[in-house]
């Protein structure tokens, strides 16, 4: 057994864990072609394509990464998800899929940095930075790519879904990790918790008129 995570892009990360959760194998894979302006060619696309096949192998437990929000190119992002998709069920293998927010909650980096006010999306190489960082002070891992450094974190959420649906508890895991867990393990009952602290608290001016009602009476 192995614990894939799986990074798409025109690079994707490929990191596959052993069943003890140590890194196995490790790729990026791009697809091979003439290039196109402004996106992938079908070429390039079917050949990274296959070469995800290939590495793949019956038995894997697979996480992929899910397109962001808002993403630029937008049709060639969603042509390479859903190709490589196609080639997870082809292999006869089933995935679950996770936001990149998720991803970086799992390490403890936030989505957002500056202060309240001012603050920007983390992207681009502050991003990459951050998750670098975090693999190495977190499990000790270190890639020179970060497509594959952010392979690897996925392949560590994997790991902890799949323990988790075999019995492991979630309180295992530390808060900020057990919520990205249970959001892939049981959605229904993670939506409720969140819903429930989205729950407005009553306003103060509120308050303050049941009180003097209250004294009235």
């Amino acid at each position: 057994m192995r614990f894939v995570g799986i990074d798409p892009a025109t690079n994707t990360g490929f990191v596959a864990l052993d069943s003890c959760g140590m890194p196995f194998v490790e790729e990026l894979i791009r697809g091979e072609g003439k290039n196109q302006p402004g996106g992938i060619s079908p070429e390039q696309r079917m050949s990274l394509e296959n070469q995800l096949f290939v590495l793949l192998k019956p038995g894997d437990v697979v996480l992929k990464e899910g397109v962001a929000n808002g993403t630029q190119m937008l049709i060639t992002t969603a042509k390479i998800h859903g190709g490589l998709e196609g080639m997870v069920t082809r292999k006869g293998l089933r995935y679950d899929e996770i936001a990149p927010d998720s991803v970086k909650k799992f390490v403890a980096v936030e989505s957002w940095t500056g202060t309240k006010g001012s603050k920007v999306r983390l992207d681009g190489p502050a991003k990459k930075k951050a998750m670098a960082a975090a693999a190495l002070e977190q499990y000790g891992y270190t890639n020179p790519s970060h497509d594959i450094v952010d392979a690897f974190i996925i392949a560590k959420i994997c790991e902890a879904v799949y323990r988790v649906r075999n019995g492991r508890s979630l309180d295992e895991y530390p808060p900020h990790q057990s919520e990205v867990i249970e959001s892939i393990t049981d959605p229904v009952a993670y939506k409720a918790k969140k819903d429930a602290k989205k729950k407005p608290k009553p306003k103060l001016k509120q308050k303050v008129e049941a009180s003097a009602q209250s004294t009235l009476f």
